[in-house]
């Protein structure tokens, strides 16, 4: 696959902000935008990022003209989502993936938006931002600041290695890999199986996270993939934060369990314990980059999303 990587911003470009998922905190929202005025950037807000619609941040109408409206206005340089949820994959059909081909732009959020984040993968060759959201993330206090500086990665080429001087790793399944990194919230995951952007972990390497799934949830979903070759496709796998996925009960498995027989069954080089996904500090990292992952030494070096 010929993967796009979008351009590097610069300082003093604009950055768009949407919605696609569920609502965001508006005031979270106005304070979070400082952040980018704090890296000399512009920001623009979609037209419907103030709408509502139960869970929705507004219609799957609405929601799409803000994905579309963005990729097409040539001042906005890199979209951003406000927040996470429900409700990525009912638009997913909706979006008309060659405007998101021909007008390559960074695009960057986490959790629901792993939906897109295949999507737009698969179905328009984009290398995309797995990052902390403005609402759920950004939108406090402080911010962490490895979080913080993970965000320069829009501004260079330069490839990121993470290895345990960011946060401890455990060697699941020792060996050497490498591939295309995809993946993100394995819920997410799981439910684009048996639909036309079903992920395709063929000789890629498979990143997971997830969070408020006790361990049964999370072996169903593994379990999942496994009978669908997901997992012995893959040519390794990186285990990334699982927030609040423990028991209710004393009769489970732990989580370390349940992670580490499916390891065990997909036999690829893994590696667990990555500050990637719903936890603090978050390190974004680029989808669609090569990537080589050494599992016995417990590194990985991820290739840049930006040209």
């Amino acid at each position: 696959m010929n993967m796009i990587k979008p351009a590097r911003i610069q300082k003093g470009d604009t950055v768009g902000v949407i919605a696609p998922a569920s609502p965001p905190d508006q005031e979270k929202v106005k304070q979070a935008l400082s952040f980018f005025t704090e890296l000399g950037l512009h920001y623009k807000l979609g037209k419907n990022i103030e709408c509502q619609y139960g869970y929705l941040a507004g219609s799957d109408e609405e929601r799409v003209e803000d994905v579309h409206s963005m990729f097409l206005d040539p001042s906005v340089k890199a979209i951003f989502s406000a927040r996470g949820g429900y409700g990525t994959p009912r638009i997913a059909t909706q979006i008309d993936y060659e405007i998101v081909k021909n007008n390559p732009k960074i695009f960057w959020g986490y959790s629901d938006l792993t939906f897109l984040h295949n999507a737009f993968i698969q179905k328009a060759g984009l290398v995309t931002f797995h990052g902390p959201m403005l609402s759920s993330d950004l939108g406090g206090d402080s911010i962490d600041p490895l979080t913080k500086s993970r965000f320069m990665q829009l501004f260079d080429s330069q490839s990121f290695v993470y290895d345990e001087t960011i946060s401890p790793l455990v060697t699941e399944i020792p060996g050497e890999a490498s591939g295309l990194l995809i993946g993100g919230n394995l819920s997410l995951l799981v439910s684009t199986l048996g639909t036309e952007f079903e992920i395709d972990t063929k000789d890629k390497l498979l990143f997971i996270e997830d969070i408020h799934e006790e361990p049964r949830s999370v072996d169903r979903m593994l379990n999942q993939l496994y009978m669908c070759g997901k997992l012995s496709d893959a040519t390794g796998i990186l285990v990334g934060n699982f927030k609040e996925c423990e028991p209710s009960h004393s009769l489970s498995l732990t989580l370390a369990e349940v992670l580490q027989h499916y390891m065990k069954l997909a036999n690829k080089p893994a590696v667990s314990g990555f500050q990637i996904g719903h936890c603090t500090p978050h390190v974004a990292i680029p989808l669609g980059t090569f990537s080589k992952l050494d599992a016995s030494n417990r590194k990985v070096i991820i290739e840049s999303g930006v040209k």
